[in-house]
């Protein structure tokens, strides 16, 4: 049963990471088209896509970290 719950949720977090790729192409090629490739508006907002993109992810890495390292230290008492 554990097996078919974790191949459900694994499925769902891959489609919805196909759908967000997908979204943030479109919003890159649509700033690059309207504000011109070179320009700085349309950088800016390609870097913007990449903060929100990479913002969950960082927060999980750091909070994964501290539980890391306190069930380290509660292995090791």
């Amino acid at each position: 049963m554990k097996s078919i719950v974790r191949f459900i949720i694994l499925f769902a977090v891959l489609l919805a990471a196909y759908q967000a790729d997908a979204q943030c192409a479109m919003c890159k090629a649509t700033a690059e088209t309207s504000l011109g490739a070179g320009s700085s508006a349309a950088e800016g907002l390609n870097k913007g896509i990449l903060y929100l993109f990479m913002t969950p992810y960082i927060l999980i890495g750091i909070i994964g970290y501290f539980w890391w390292r306190a069930r380290k230290r509660a292995l090791t008492e």
